[in-house]
């Protein structure tokens, strides 16, 4: 959608479980193979008490929900600042939701509120996201 189709406080989300899968996959593909994430006997000795999800894996849902549905498909995503609010776990189903927050209709430039929830309803990331709609 255009940013004239836009309005603040219009919401879309995402949803996913996060397997073992995505994890060994998101940890090749970025070559970050911190044992917090893909060592079961070593990260049962940090504070989460065993393996974690990248906290940047979390954080690219919040894309699907940018470049598929808030404001979709053509958006240009500018920036994001993130805040990673608790661990999430393989298993865990993660929610992410935009929110329109900001429109500048002359500079063709969304703030979206981001916030990523698991299936109890804690919230594992908030943030801002700068994007730039699709031209009409």
């Amino acid at each position: 959608m255009t940013i004239n189709e836009m309005s603040i406080g219009q919401q879309a989300s995402w949803t996913k479980t996060v397997t073992e899968t995505d994890v060994y996959m998101f940890a090749g593909i970025t070559g970050d193979l911190n044992p917090a994430h893909v060592n079961q006997v070593a990260s049962e000795k940090t504070m989460f008490k065993g393996r974690i999800a990248h906290g940047m894996l979390g954080a690219g849902f919040i894309s699907a929900v940018l470049g598929m549905y808030l404001p979709g498909p053509g958006t240009i995503y500018m920036g994001q600042e993130l805040k990673f609010t608790a661990p999430v776990h393989i298993g865990d189903t993660i929610t992410a939701t935009g929110t329109v927050a900001e429109l500048n209709l002359e500079k063709n430039i969304a703030k979206i509120e981001t916030v990523c929830t698991n299936q109890d309803g804690k919230v594992v990331i908030k943030g801002m996201a700068t994007v730039m709609p699709p031209k009409a």
